[in-house]
């Protein structure tokens, strides 16, 4: 074994970790959509990454935290009048969600510093998982940021659609990474795929990842909830207010028409692509996976207009965001499989 190369027994603990990391940022990914589909994101009005950890433990800290709550746009302009427990039904939604980030952000840096002072992180692996670890930092200032554009002097009765699309999209790209180098880690190499895989293989991961960063979009504005009609969007193939003369270019974030219908189309794009993908990489080593996602694509597309119909209810919604995340992961795997050469590319 070379002085790089990484012992079974370091490559065995530290895919368990990833793996543990992994679920808790799935579960991260489906509180959040929780907490954005019940409103709750702007329950807990400031950033304390530490004392923050407590909730409320008596009626005069709630009623503190109500009283900081009373304060904020949404209230004034949404829940104005609302009782104590719908309060606190809203609070333990956003605290959850940020009480699983502090877990995490634990179990990744208590891990780091077991591996480094096991002297398992050999060959750049120690680079790697430190930006991993960072990344994860970042997106707790980045979640903050989020909530900040529902606070203070603002017409927001939720947070910044753009600024949520950030957030769940930088979550993705960490499950991603972690997806990545948890497979990479197993010992064994990527498919002999043809010179063809590697594009199909890389488009539709891009691919996957815009469509979910457009549904992040969507469930910003509320825009599942708008157009509730298909194939249809309030009986126009495309709608009359896919610009809306007051965003102008900002439609395209802003707009619930234009981001609804952006979301439609390119689910049909990925959806007909996987399928011709799927078609091309038939008979190689690739096909298995290919036709996996197809098969995922075509699930999350029938999920998709069956959520859009019934007006996104939190059940359905919650399937629909989970199910994608699925989709990303079949599509990082089928990349990850066709990022090697072998005979049959020769």
């Amino acid at each position: 074994m070379s002085a790089n190369a990484i012992s079974p027994v370091a490559a065995r603990w530290i895919r368990a970790w990833l793996i543990l990391l992994g679920l808790m940022v799935y579960a991260t990914i489906l509180v959040g959509g929780a907490t954005r589909l019940t409103d709750s994101g702007l329950s807990i009005t400031e950033w304390q990454p530490v004392t923050g950890a407590l909730p409320p433990l008596n009626d005069a800290a709630w009623a503190a935290e109500f009283n900081k709550y009373r304060e904020t746009t949404q209230y004034k302009l949404m829940n104005k009048g609302m009782e104590m427990s719908e309060f606190q039904f809203i609070y333990w939604w956003e605290w959850g969600h940020r009480q699983l980030g502090r877990v995490i952000g634990l179990v990744a840096v208590l891990g780091l510093a077991f591996f480094a002072a096991r002297r398992w992180l050999v060959g750049g692996l120690g680079w790697k998982l430190t930006g991993l670890v960072a990344l994860g930092g970042l997106q707790g200032a980045i979640g903050w940021w989020m909530v900040a554009s529902g606070m203070g002097d603002t017409d927001r009765v939720s947070v910044a659609p753009y600024r949520l699309m950030t957030h769940f999209s930088l979550a993705l790209l960490i499950l991603c990474v972690i997806t990545w180098l948890w497979l990479s880690l197993g010992g064994r190499e990527g498919a002999s795929a043809p010179d063809k895989a590697r594009p199909w293989a890389f488009g539709l991961l891009a691919l996957v990842f815009v469509q979910m960063a457009a549904g992040a979009l969507v469930a910003g504005l509320d825009a599942g909830r708008t157009y509730t009609d298909w194939p249809l969007m309030a009986g126009e193939l495309v709608p009359s207010h896919y610009i809306q003369a007051d965003l102008g270019v900002r439609s395209l974030f802003e707009g619930r028409a234009a981001t609804q219908f952006n979301h439609r189309f390119l689910a049909y794009t990925l959806w007909a692509l996987s399928l011709v993908a799927a078609w091309q990489l038939r008979g190689s080593a690739l096909a298995r996976p290919a036709a996996v996602l197809a098969g995922l694509v075509s699930l999350q597309a029938v999920w998709g207009i069956l959520t859009l119909l019934n007006a996104a209810p939190l059940e359905l919604a919650l399937v629909h965001q989970g199910l994608g995340v699925i989709v990303t992961l079949a599509a990082v795997y089928l990349a990850w499989r066709a990022s090697s050469r072998g005979p049959e590319a020769a």
